[in-house]
């Protein structure tokens, strides 16, 4: 970090008891942690004219297309108004305060109108991104409720966005917006795909499953309901459910550990959790015959029978997940978000957001700084290629370009 430093000299250079000059023999430092509040400046950018006197030829640097032509904002300041709203949660209000504090008055208005502007020139990575997923053999799925604003009525209604996440290679996420939760919304995303999914109990998937998709069943939700069981009623069946799925996750753990992935990993799986799950089945069996169906312990236990074919299915393959944590991580930023932002403007805004929220939280999972990706691309997008556009990606291997080629004319979307 830079250092900023105050030397703290005597004020006299002569020792106050024999007058004799002081000799410096040492010095003691101390190093405290400072903040200085967030600043503007003004991006001034001059493009000189030139003229050719003997052929009247007038030579000059074109000026660069931006996402909001002629307007206030650098890629910098679109950048921190989109992170502050999608990653750290400030609503659009709260940021017109604290940028007035800081001496500069952007109307809430004005801020939305660049949020959505961000949005719609983004878009054509999202798509890109979308196009990635659906080459993925498996894949992670989730769903979580947002409020979205009902024109008119003064009132809200209840949409969804759906989520999307590949299980292996560069993290890829991907935020579908819905009107409501109804299974079609999934089966239009992904359209022919027919590889593996990884979901929860929901029924809204099933239609995919007898259309020919592969599924899989969370074990995270499984445990989660013994869990709660042993939470309610202390109950000893619950507590050894759980320790029992636990050493699934041991394995698993040891796994990590020796870096097993795909057939390693799938022969280490079989070797040591299927053992575990032999056990497992016939300890449920038992004890569904000796627990009420109605009670928490009952409950949880009909439920991994129910599922269990599809508990089973991630021995099958090496790139398949154990569980759909992954996806509820990506899923945990939007439930905190929207008590922030309490609800979406409208349906064109949730797909804006969603569009925002998938490049946010793919470049979180790749390891990205938000920002920094998010400036570089914003500078980069209106003179990128549409045969290049895989350069802008927030994955792995994306490297920031400090200039644009004024000569690329051909526009994304």
């Amino acid at each position: 970090m830079p250092r900023i430093t105050t030397v703290h000299d005597p004020e006299h250079c002569t020792c106050a008891q024999c007058h004799a000059d002081l000799v410096k023999f040492g010095e003691h430092v101390s190093e405290k942690l400072a903040y200085t509040p967030a600043k503007f400046h003004v991006e001034r950018h001059v493009y000189p004219q030139y003229a050719c006197r003997a052929c009247e030829t007038v030579v000059a640097v074109p000026v660069l297309p931006a996402i909001i032509d002629r307007g206030v904002p650098a890629v910098s300041l679109l950048a921190q108004v989109i992170i502050a709203k999608y990653s750290d949660h400030l609503p659009l209000y709260r940021q017109q305060a604290i940028y007035a504090r800081a001496g500069v008055e952007l109307p809430c208005s004005t801020l939305a109108d660049w949020v959505g502007a961000v949005g719609v020139a983004v878009q054509p990575l999202v798509d890109r991104l979308r196009e990635k997923l659906h080459q993925q053999a498996c894949l992670h799925a989730d769903e979580t409720p947002v409020a979205t604003l009902d024109p008119g009525t003064g009132k809200t209604r209840q949409s969804y966005f759906f989520a999307y996440r590949s299980t292996a290679g560069p993290p890829i996420i991907v935020f579908d917006y819905t009107t409501s939760r109804s299974g079609s919304h999934a089966r239009e995303f992904l359209g022919g795909w027919r590889g593996a999914l990884m979901v929860d109990d929901y029924g809204g998937y099933k239609a995919l499953f007898n259309a020919g998709v592969t599924e899989l069943a969370c074990w995270v939700h499984v445990r989660r309901k013994f869990v709660e069981a042993a939470k309610a009623s202390g109950s000893p069946l619950a507590h050894e459910a759980v320790e029992r799925i636990g050493a699934l996750y041991r394995i698993e753990a040891a796994a990590r550990e020796q870096g097993l992935r795909g057939e390693a990993l799938h022969a280490h799986r079989n070797a040591h959790a299927t053992p575990v799950l032999t056990a497992l089945h016939d300890w449920l069996q038992t004890q569904s015959l000796a627990t009420l169906p109605s009670s928490g312990v009952g409950n949880a236990v009909n439920h991994a029978l129910k599922r269990w074919p599809a508990l089973l299915r991630y021995l099958d393959n090496g790139e398949r997940p154990i569980d759909n944590n992954p996806i509820e991580n990506a899923i945990r930023p939007i439930t905190l978000g929207r008590k922030n932002w309490l609800f979406i403007g409208a349906t064109r805004a949730g797909e804006r957001a969603a569009a925002i929220m998938s490049l946010l939280a793919t470049a979180k999972a790749n390891g990205l700084c938000p920002h920094t990706w998010l400036s570089d691309v914003l500078a980069r997008l209106p003179t990128t290629l549409n045969r290049d556009i895989d350069q802008l990606l927030p994955i792995e291997g994306w490297t920031p370009v400090s200039t644009s080629d004024p000569a690329q004319s051909e526009r994304l979307g």
